[in-house]
Order: structure tokens, then sequence, then C-alpha cells
């Protein structure tokens, strides 16, 4: 089976370097030409295009930074919906609109072809070690062609229901971990201004009913002071901002959505869209003239649990087959 994988960004170089360090014939395509020739180097073949991707290929995978960009590379008159044909599976790993997935998926599908969105969680350290979550939305049959590559990229696999369901749980992830960042800048913040020894605070609220997987994780680049998990501010502000649409367009009026997205809007004002998403405590420790920072914590999120062969999650008491 041959794999394409379109985006060799921060995650998208991880998943397919798991499928590349599984022994996958991996064709890629990225506009950073560095990138696909670190590839190449490493026994993968470049794409001359995404039309020749899609029809040298059996799966071809998009993960890209937005859904304008998923639809440039899919749309283009040279994109991998011309090259597509019966039998082929497109699988879109990016966090995207789902109306734009399901839209998308139509014209996959008129090809001939099977459309999965299946999004990612847990961060690029996990994508590195093939432990990251993956959800994925489809048909069963879809989804059972596609469970090898899948478990290979990922260990936890969840099948969400039909084309569309997995974008819509990744924004709500996305949205609830955005949430924790801004209560633990506050909350790290609050410590320090309070006098407390930052390496307690961080294991007591490890320790304690405040504990969340943002705080393992991302807590510790905040107190290193690197701040780096490969995001940005206005990655999080497209997340916020996808999820606030479809709280809106399911008749929802929500309270701390809307607060989330000035927050992350005035960010991007104040220190610009390419700031890395942690550093929003600065927000908090500016006017006070603190710093927040630990001693011995990792430089990057760093994944303590091995790589081990991924499998599917199973829903209890479901009965349907998608």
């Amino acid at each position: 089976m041959k794999v394409g994988f379109i985006g060799l960004g921060n995650v998208g170089s991880k998943l397919s370097g798991s499928l590349l360090r599984n022994g996958y014939d991996l064709m890629v395509r990225d506009l950073n030409q560095e990138l696909v020739d670190s590839f190449v180097a490493r026994g993968a073949t470049a794409a001359p295009s995404p039309q020749y991707m899609a029809s040298h290929c059996d799966i071809i995978i998009t993960c890209l930074p937005s859904p304008a960009a998923c639809a440039t590379v899919m749309e283009a008159e040279d994109g991998v919906i011309s090259g597509l044909s019966a039998g082929k599976i497109w699988l879109e790993m990016s966090t995207t609109d789902e109306g734009e997935v399901r839209r998308i998926g139509e014209r996959v599908k008129a090809m001939g072809a099977e459309p999965i969105d299946c999004p990612v969680s847990g961060g690029c350290h996990r994508a590195d070690t093939g432990n990251i979550s993956i959800f994925a939305g489809c048909s069963r049959a879809a989804f059972e062609r596609a469970l090898p590559i899948l478990t290979t990229m990922g260990r936890r696999i969840l099948h969400t229901g039909d084309l569309g369901t997995a974008s819509k749980l990744k924004v709500v992830t996305n949205y609830l971990a955005t949430a924790n960042l801004i209560s633990l800048a506050e909350a790290l913040t609050t410590s320090k201004a309070m006098g407390l020894d930052m390496n307690v605070a961080y294991e007591a609220i490890k320790a304690s009913s405040g504990n969340s997987f943002v705080h393992e994780t991302e807590s510790q680049v905040i107190l290193n002071g690197s701040r780096e998990i490969n995001f940005t501010v206005d990655l999080v502000l497209k997340d916020v901002g996808l999820f606030a649409n479809l709280a809106e367009q399911a008749g929802m009026k929500l309270d701390l959505a809307p607060m989330l997205v000035a927050i992350f809007q005035q960010a991007q004002d104040e220190f610009g869209p390419r700031e890395k998403s942690p550093n929003i405590i600065r927000r908090y420790e500016e006017p006070r003239g603190l710093k927040v920072l630990g001693h011995g914590f990792p430089a990057e999120m760093q994944d303590d649990e091995p790589e081990e062969s991924g499998y599917e999650v199973k829903i209890a008491g479901r009965q349907d087959d998608f």
C-alpha cells in the first residue's frame, strides 16, 4: 500500500515520520522543500503535485494549517480530487471546519473514493512517538480499511460516527484545552504573586483535583521558560473561533467561549499571531512584573510512555454501524 502525505509541519512531520519508521511506502509534499528533502533522504519519494500523489497512492493524507489551505490542496486544478479514483481513501488530519470537510468529502465520494476526517489530539510530543489519539469520522467500512494506517500513526483510535463528527469533537477538545490553559496561566501567576515555590505549586496541582493533561504537559514548559509546544496564538484563536461558530449553529448561548475568543484576539494584537500559545501567561506576568519559572522542568513536552501498537477505543453500549 502506497501512502501520500501532504503537510510536513509540526504535527504532519511526526505523523508521517511514524509511517516511514514503520516501513510504509511513503510519498510526501510540502511547500517547504527542505522538509521534503529531509524525508526523501530517509526513504520517502516526493510528489510533483497533489494530483500526481492522488493518482499514484492508495491513501492520501492531508495535515494542513487551515480549512482554506485544505480546500486549495484538494480543489486546485492539479489538486488531490483531480487525481482520485475508485477505491482510494482521503484522510483529513487537520483541525478543520466540519462543514468544509463534508463539502469536500462529497466531491471525494463523487470520484469513487472514501473521505475520512481524522484529526489528532495529544500534542506533537505524542505524535512523534506514535502515541497520539486519533478521531475518525466516516463509514464503518472506510474506518476498518484505514485502521491499520491509523494505528500506525496513533495509539487510541476512536470511530466517532459519520464524516464531520471527528472534526466537531476535535474542536470541542481544543476548546477545553484552551480554557484549561487560561485557568492555569492565572493560577500559576497568582501562585507566584503569593510567594509560593513554583515546583511545589506544580506538584500540588498535579496531585489534586485541579490536575489535567494540559497541566502535566504545558505547565512544565511554562515553568521552564521556553513556553514551546509548537502551537501559536493564531492557531488557538482559529480553534476557539471554530468552537464558537459550532455553538452558535447549535443554538447555544455561551459565557466562557466569547471570553476566550476575546482574550486570544487581544493576545494576537499585543504579542503577534506567531507568539507561542503558552505565553498567554504574559497577560498576567507582565502587569505585575513577574516571571513564572520553576527549576528542572523540560524545555519541550516529553512523552514518557513507550511507543505501543494502536487500537480502536470501543464505545460502551454503541449498537450502530454508521
